[in-house]
């Protein structure tokens, strides 16, 4: 049997009662997965240093993938941008300019995206980039907004990964919870969606669990242990 590597959410599949606090026995039970051989990327609409650095602390593949699919750290000083912040910035600008309750999000700094408070009308804006001809992508994580440049998303940034490690998709299983991981979802053999998904993105995974968050992420794992635990 193949090694499988899974392509993990973090916000509201490994975290925990709305908090961003990591659920540390999904963490754990996701370093038994890569102490049996297997890898474990995060794949993330944070910073991939946040990524990054969590799995350093959480015995996971040292490899992130964040920014909604921007940016992929694979060390502490080598990041690997596929975004453009600048197209992001201006667009930002335009939308602040038009559209009323457009404020940044405090957040860990971003190198090719810009992340706001979800604090207007999402399809309002999305309109306005269209009549405006911006050339980005405007996202909800249900964590902030995300301005990214056109192209980027969390599949593109992951088949990066998959081009770099030589991973088939008939080996990538991934999980998440949100609309901007359905790209994901299209990367891989199996998805699978949690219980806090939207019926959207349950549509789109090959597998659903009830459990909400990292208790769901537990509930897939105990799924898939028959194609794991061979490696």
């Amino acid at each position: 049997m193949n090694p499988k590597t899974f392509a993990v959410d973090i916000d509201g599949t490994i975290t925990e009662n709305g908090g961003g606090r990591i659920h540390l026995e999904a963490l754990a039970a996701l370093r038994h997965v890569k102490n049996l051989g297997h890898n474990v990327i995060f794949v993330t609409g944070r910073s991939s240093v946040e990524g990054y650095l969590l799995s350093v602390f959480g015995g996971t593949t040292k490899i992130a993938v964040g920014e909604n699919g921007g940016c992929i750290t694979t060390d502490a000083n080598d990041h690997i941008l596929l975004g453009d912040i600048t197209k992001c910035q201006e667009a930002f600008e335009i939308i602040q300019g038009k559209i009323d309750n457009v404020v940044e999000k405090p957040v860990f700094p971003r190198m090719t995206e810009v992340v706001l408070e979800r604090t207007f009308d999402l399809d309002l804006a999305r309109n306005l980039m269209n009549k405006e001809n911006l050339d980005v992508v405007l996202s909800d994580s249900q964590y902030a907004f995300h301005i990214n440049s056109s192209g980027i998303d969390k599949g593109a940034g992951f088949e990066q990964i998959m081009k770099k490690l030589s991973i088939s998709r008939d080996d990538v299983i991934a999980i998440g919870d949100s609309a901007t991981d359905i790209p994901l979802f299209k990367t891989a053999l199996t998805s699978v969606a949690l219980g806090n998904s939207s019926d959207e993105v349950k549509s789109h995974a090959t597998m659903t669990v009830s459990a909400h968050a990292g208790d769901g992420v537990i509930e897939a794992l105990d799924k898939l242990a028959p194609q794991i635990s061979g490696v």
